[in-house]
């Protein structure tokens, strides 16, 4: 007879925690930040934990050459309302690429992670920078092709 074999689950104190850095140039925006969200949510691990944060951090660089497919670059208009009465906002993504391009993988990947505190603790996890420099080369981060 074969010993029963009890389900592991991961303590906090067993989490390691690694850096990796993804270049998003000419990547596929939607393609990119489900790999991303993969990550961050440690779905991507034999250890995963759903009720705990086991993913890894991410250093996203060149954020502003990341692709849009079809007509997104002209149709898509992001959503934010004021609290005001009559204050809905419809913001082109073309704006954001121009003044903050980090936003737009941040929403995301945002959109992929949960709804709840556990999902606004791993968002933390990730830094997006447009330009191809950022100030995280102290963590060694490494590289991983998408």
């Amino acid at each position: 007879m074969s010993e029963i074999q009890k389900t592991f689950s991961l303590k906090a104190s067993q989490i390691e925690k690694k850096w990796y850095l993804i270049d998003a140039d000419g990547k596929v925006l939607g393609r990119l930040a489900s790999e991303i969200a993969k990550i961050l949510r440690g779905k991507n691990k034999p250890v995963f934990t759903p009720h705990l944060d086991a993913g890894d951090n991410i250093i996203v660089i060149n954020a502003d050459k990341v692709i849009l497919t079809g007509n997104k670059s002209d149709d898509k208009k992001y959503f934010k309302h004021t609290e005001y009465p009559g204050g809905k906002k419809f913001i082109s993504i073309k704006k954001y690429r121009k003044d903050r391009p980090e936003l737009i993988i941040e929403h995301a990947v945002k959109g992929m992670l949960p709804k709840n505190k556990l999902g606004r603790k791993i968002f933390k996890n990730l830094k997006v920078y447009s330009g191809a420099t950022h100030p995280h080369e102290a963590q060694k981060p490494e590289q991983i092709k998408i």
